[in-house]
This record gives structure tokens, sequence and C-alpha cells, in this order.
């Protein structure tokens, strides 16, 4: 069963350990796309006994367009040669990687690094190493409470616009949700989005009728929400 952490267009987030529980129960095995999770909630990847999960890093991770992706494999798994797999040069055992010409065999190395293809890029891993040393720093704990507050705040401004032009389809609870909030706009959604640029806000559109914004706890203040929530009000109200 392959399914997100957070789903992209409604900013939904999905209680990925329920579902890792009742994927077991049914004898199969879950693999998790976290493109929309990762460094945007608390995850516990191991604790659910998630089987394996793939993300990129050029979103919440702040790393950039094409820095490097990562993957989580289960730990019971990760001792099973068996497991079909792309056997690359770097996911080879230390000890038998240069001598591959004597050995007839692919021989995974122990853990995640056995699905490894290629050497790490080191160019594209540079940024990603400086994000994830800000985030040791700050916590996911601290991060994700203010992401709450944040979500929550833009949220309250929004709903606070008359004239009913503008509704937010991703899920009110904190809970269920990350910093993502998808604003559906069945009239003029695209004009909203290029005015919404125009005032220089990061947003993006999703046709036929979504722009989605996410205020991220690591680098965005109170102060732009509130920015972004009055530019919001002029450009929708009559």
């Amino acid at each position: 069963v392959l399914f997100p952490g957070v789903q992209y267009f409604t900013g939904q987030r999905f209680d990925c350990d329920r579902i890792s529980q009742a994927v077991h129960r049914a004898g199969c095995l879950i693999g998790l796309d976290l493109a929309h999770a990762v460094g945007n909630v608390e995850l516990r990847l191991h604790e659910w006994q998630v089987d394996f999960a793939v993300w990129c890093s050029y979103k919440y991770l702040n790393a950039g367009p094409g820095a490097v992706a990562g993957c989580f494999v289960q730990e019971r798994h990760s001792r099973d040669a068996s497991l079909p797999r792309l056997g690359g040069w770097w996911g080879n055992d230390p000890s038998t990687r240069f001598g591959m010409h004597l050995v007839s065999d692919f021989i995974p190395v122990t853990g995640a690094d056995g699905w490894q293809i290629s050497n790490p890029p080191i160019l594209s891993m540079a940024p990603l190493r400086a994000s994830l040393a800000l985030f040791d720093r700050a916590g996911m704990a601290a991060l994700r409470k203010k992401s709450e507050r944040l979500t929550g705040f833009l949220e309250g401004l929004i709903q606070s616009i008359p004239g009913g032009r503008v509704a937010c389809i991703t899920p009110s609870d904190p809970a269920a949700r990350g910093c993502q909030l998808s604003l559906q706009v069945p009239s003029g959604g695209l004009e909203l989005f290029q005015a919404l640029r125009s005032r220089r806000f990061v947003v993006d559109f999703r046709a036929p009728d979504v722009v989605r914004v996410a205020p991220t706890p690591l680098y965005n203040s109170f102060h732009e929400v509130w920015r972004f929530g009055e530019a919001l009000r002029d450009l929708v109200q009559p």
C-alpha cells in the first residue's frame, strides 16, 4: 500500500500510525511518500512500523531543486538480502565494493544504505547538511508547535474575510494538517494567484481553482502571515 504522509493538493495530514497498523493486519507492506511531510510534521517511521518511505528535500527541508532525496527502510527489512532492489555499486558491502570483478553476486550493505545505487552527490548534499543542522538546533517539536499556531493564525485571518469567495479545503484540526492551507477559489483562482505573486507572496496554483500557501515556522513570522491576510482580504473583497 502506497500512501502520502501529507496530501499535496488538500494539505491533509494522515494518521500514518493507524494506517500502518491496518495495512499490516491485511498482510501487506506500507510505503509512504513523505515529500510534503518531511520537515513539516513530526515523523516516527520506526515506531509506526512503516516498511519503507521516500521523500525529496527541496520543499520543507529547504535544500533547493536538484538536492538529494532520502529513503527509509524498516530495520527488520534491512538485513534481508533477498528483497528485490536496484542493486547499485554504492549499495555494495564496503568490503567487496572495489572488488566487484572478483565477486559474482551483489552483496548489499546492511541497512538503508544497501538500496543506494550511486555515490552521494556531494554538491547537492551540501545545502541539505546546512538545513538539517538548523532543524537539529531548533528541534522538530518546537517547530511543530509554532507551525500549529502560525497556520491557525492564517486560517483565522482567512475565515474573517467576508463574501465567501475563498474556502479553505484543508482540515481545520491542527493534528490533521501541516503548514499548508489550500484555498479553493471557484471564481478567478488563477487571477488571485497571479495577483498575490505580483505582491511578492510565494504561493502556487493547482488547477482548476486551488491556491496553496504554507507559512513555515523555521523562517516565516506572524507579521508576514498578517501581511498576507491583509493582501488576500484586499484582493477578494468587492
